[in-house]
């Protein structure tokens, strides 16, 4: 006789919506330019002494690799999600630190950046985002995800002229 588990649906959720109570959330899109925004809104933040929420929102086709992917092997959403939020405070914590007092929080939020970014400044004191990331208009003074956002934040939006060097 066979007898068979039934594969029940996991009880971890991967985080699609950010609405802080408060504070400068700044979107990092991992692009070198954006090293400068995370700057700008530390330096805010710590000016304000209110938390700073880096945010990156993700998709499965912009997350790194999670450790637990394997030949033959789709790990869950939520291994994609904790590889987006590793990658992002091993590569921007040196970014944000040696600033007396600042409250940071790591946010990984699966969802198109626009979307993400909007929703988070609901409850944001302050947006902040780069004029141009990864997108393949490069040409544009303004990027489209900045744009977007200067059209439906919540809260004062600040756009930083990133630069990669």
């Amino acid at each position: 006789m066979t007898t068979s588990t039934p594969v029940l649906p996991s009880a971890a959720t991967v985080l699609e919506h950010l609405v802080p109570a408060g504070g400068v959330v700044v979107g990092d899109d991992g692009s070198p330019a954006s090293r400068a925004v995370v700057r700008w809104a530390a330096d805010d933040a710590a000016r304000r002494g209110a938390p700073l929420h880096v945010v990156r929102a993700w998709s499965i086709t912009t997350a790194p690799t999670p450790r637990t992917w394997a030949p033959g092997y789709v790990p869950p959403f939520t291994d994609f999600e904790a590889a987006v939020r590793e990658e992002l405070e091993r590569t921007r914590r040196p970014l944000v630190d040696g600033r007396e007092g600042l409250d940071v929080r790591w946010h990984a939020v699966h969802g198109r950046p626009e979307t993400v970014l909007s929703t988070a400044s609901t409850g944001a004191d302050l947006l902040v985002v780069g004029s141009r990331g990864r997108g393949e208009l490069r040409e544009l003074l303004l990027g489209s995800v900045a744009s977007a956002v200067l059209h439906s934040a919540s809260c004062p939006v600040v756009v930083v002229r990133g630069r990669a060097a």
